[in-house]
């Protein structure tokens, strides 16, 4: 009902909500990049890594075009999980 009225206390519930899914996105953008970042990182630091080939191909190419697919899929995965937990338990809130 505070919702529907768009009262401070609804308001506020609102604002907690988007809040919670703003962090969840901030805290897998953060996580994904920082996975993304630190494969370079790793070429640059270990030669040896950076010299392995698979078929012809450096290794970090490989990881960085085909292995990096099912980590963003997994991202989304969890993203969209996380992202409807929160949401439920929005609705359970303004249900009781």
């Amino acid at each position: 009902m505070e919702v529907q009225e768009q009262t401070a206390v609804g308001d506020a519930m609102v604002r907690g909500l988007v809040r919670a899914q703003l962090l969840l996105s901030v805290r897998l953008a953060v996580l994904t990049l920082a996975i993304l970042f630190s494969i370079p990182l790793v070429a640059y630091l270990i030669p040896a890594f950076a010299d392995m080939t698979v078929v012809g191909v450096r290794l970090p190419w490989i990881v960085l075009g085909i292995l990096v697919y099912p980590l963003l899929g997994g991202v989304g995965w969890i993203y969209i999980r996380q992202a409807e937990r929160i949401e439920q338990q929005f609705v359970e809130l303004v249900d009781d």
